[in-house]
Parts: C-alpha cells; sequence; structure tokens
C-alpha cells in the first residue's frame, strides 16, 4: 500500500492497540502513578462541585480537567481512576487523525476524504514511544499535542480565527504552548508569502527574502530583516486573533505574578544549555533510520556533514574564529590541594 493512501487497517490495529494497553495498565497500576498524585485529586474535586480547590503543587492551567468535566457530563463516567485515563487516551486516538493533513501539506499531497482514514505515516508518528507512553497515564501531553497539531494545521489552512481559538484551548493544557501558537501563525505567513502569486497585468507581490537554510549566508540575515518592512501590511490582519490570545497570555502573567503556575519556588525559568544535547542525543537515537536511508547511505551522509561544516569557506571561517578564540583564551586550571 502506498503511504499516500488511506491505512484505515493500520488506524484500526493502532486504537485496538491502545485500548488493549489502557487495559492493561488500569489492572497494573492500580493507585495514580508519577504526577497522577496531584491530578487525579483536582480533578475529582471538581467532579464533586468544588470548583475553587487548587493544589498548589500543580504547575499547568485546568485544562485537561475541564475536558474530563466534559466527557463525564456526555458519557456519564465516572471519575475514578481508569475512567479518567480515558481521556488521554482519547487524545491518542485522535493523533494521527489531526497529523494528517499536516503530514498531507508536507507532502504536497490531498488528505484522505475520511476523517476514519489517517495516513499511514500520521499512525506511526503517532506511535513515537514518548507521546505513546502519555497516552495512558492522567497528563496533558497528549492533549496538548492535539490541540496544537491542530493550531498549525488550521493556520496553514488560513482558517486563523480557529486556529487562534485552538490555541487558546491548547494553553490551558500547557502555558508554555503560547510558544506554538505564534510559530503556528508564523509558519503560516512564511508559507503564504513564499508561494503566493500575483494575479495577471498586476505588479507582482512583495517578497520576504527566504533563502533555504542550508544556502543562506550572515548577509541573508540582514536581507531578510530589510525586507520585512515590504511585506508587513500583509501579514498584520492575520495576526489580529493571535494578538488576543497573547494579550489573554500576557494578563495571565500579570495575574500569576510569573508565567509558573502554582510551585513558582521548584520551577524556576532557566537557560538550560544541556537540554540541546539531550535533543541531539534524542533525535539522533529515533531518526537515525532516516539520516541513513538517503542517497548513498552512511558514507554520502558523512560527506554530507563534512561539507556543511569545512567543505567552503563561508563555514569553515567561523570555525576557525572559533577555534583561534580558544585557543586565546585557553580555560584556567585549578591549583591542585596542598
Amino acid at each position: 500500500m502506498s503511504s499516500a493512501q488511506p491505512a484505515p487497517t493500520y488506524y484500526v490495529i493502532f486504537a485496538t492497540v491502545a485500548v488493549l494497553v489502557l487495559k492493561a495498565v488500569n489492572e497494573e497500576v492500580t493507585e495514580p502513578y508519577m504526577d497522577e498524585p496531584f491530578h487525579v485529586p483536582q480533578v475529582q474535586a471538581y467532579c464533586e462541585g468544588d470548583y475553587w480547590a487548587w493544589d498548589p503543587k500543580i504547575t499547568t492551567p485546568p485544562g485537561l480537567y475541564v475536558v474530563s468535566l466534559i466527557l463525564k457530563k456526555i458519557f456519564m463516567l465516572k471519575c475514578n481512576l481508569s475512567m479518567l485515563r480515558l481521556t488521554p487516551l482519547l487524545a491518542l486516538l485522535a493523533l494521527p487523525i489531526v497529523l494528517t493533513p499536516l503530514v498531507a501539506y508536507h507532502k504536497r499531497e490531498r488528505p484522505p476524504p475520511s476523517l476514519a482514514t489517517p495516513l499511514l505515516e500520521a499512525v506511526i508518528l503517532a506511535s513515537f514511544p514518548v507521546g505513546w507512553f502519555f497516552g495512558f497515564l492522567y497528563y496533558t501531553e497528549v492533549p496538548s499535542l492535539v490541540a496544537v497539531i491542530s493550531t498549525v494545521v488550521l493556520a496553514l489552512e488560513g482558517k486563523h480565527w480557529l486556529a487562534a481559538s485552538i490555541g487558546l484551548v491548547s494553553c490551558t493544557f500547557r502555558q508554555n504552548n503560547i510558544v506554538w501558537v505564534l510559530y503556528a501563525y508564523a509558519l503560516s505567513q512564511v508559507l503564504y508569502l513564499r508561494f503566493r502569486r500575483g494575479l495577471p497585468n498586476e505588479k507582482p507581490p512583495s517578497k520576504l527574502h527566504d533563502p533555504l537554510a542550508l544556502e543562506a549566508a550572515p548577509a541573508d540575515l540582514i536581507q531578510s530583516v530589510l525586507s520585512a518592512p515590504r511585506v508587513l501590511s500583509d501579514v498584520l490582519a492575520n495576526f489580529v486573533p493571535y494578538a488576543l490570545v497573547l494579550a489573554a497570555f500576557g494578563a495571565f502573567v500579570v495575574w500569576n505574578g510569573g508565567i509558573v503556575l502554582g510551585d513558582k519556588a521548584n520551577h524556576v525559568p532557566a537557560l538550560h544549555v544541556p537540554q540541546l544535547y539531550y535533543f541531539v542525543g534524542f533525535a539522533t537515537g529515533f531518526g537515525w533510520p532516516a539520516l541513513v536511508s538517503g542517497s548513498g547511505g552512511i558514507p554520502a551522509l558523512g560527506r554530507d556533514v563534512y561539507a556543511r561544516m569545512f567543505g567552503n569557506r563561508r563555514y569553515l571561517r567561523p570555525t576557525s574564529i572559533l577555534r583561534s578564540a580558544e585557543s586565546n583564551h585557553p580555560a584556567e586550571t585549578q591549583p591542585s590541594p596542598a
């Protein structure tokens, strides 16, 4: 089967395995696990009508609890641990569906006509181990991910008011999703400016200087900044709904006294450089099949990496400057203890 064709069989298998895994988790993990001891009592208080109760150790907004309350009202579910874990499971089942139009967009293909037939790539992406793991615990991760991806897809489709609305919902799962809301807007506008065409017999529209990253030089950054004012008026109108979300987020930060909700003392935002190394190692560990399966295999990959780092003066000069700076300022050594 071509990856571009609908894959209902794969999705049925995905959904069946997910349901069976949740059943096994509920049978084996009968007590709240990891952060569930904080989330479960909080939503159970809401289920009892105590909407003013709040555990100060919780650092995320109550969007997850609101979704569980809605499901409780619609399907008459109980607020015990097993039923509450249905909320992230339903989000996990929705993940291939919301991923499908995003995958189809980047492949320049039409998405399947039915929501029940997500693309095979979307099913595979939804099986990513980190997302899969949290799909069976009462956590915000998977519902938040579904909301963020929906925001990006709707923004790419030009449905900016709806995208901003879903983006606002995503911020009720995790407040730092405001970054992804603004990313959705920026991505949609960069692609709009890149691919838009003028009408016949009319002056061509202004362009944003937007070279490919692998072909860009430092001077291209300056040209991009200088070209931005020419296209600013073309993208400001679409920013209005996102500006309202940004204003709401700003009001929250002022009211809350910071981004972190709840346990601020143990959740201080800070630059964490080792996180970049964790990400590179993690991405390489899971992405090596794609890296080595390109044309030419591992030898071609090695030559490509070498060429990008040392293959011409543009890459070699910054490297030489950095190495020269390091040699001129050697690290200080600590004296040996007496």
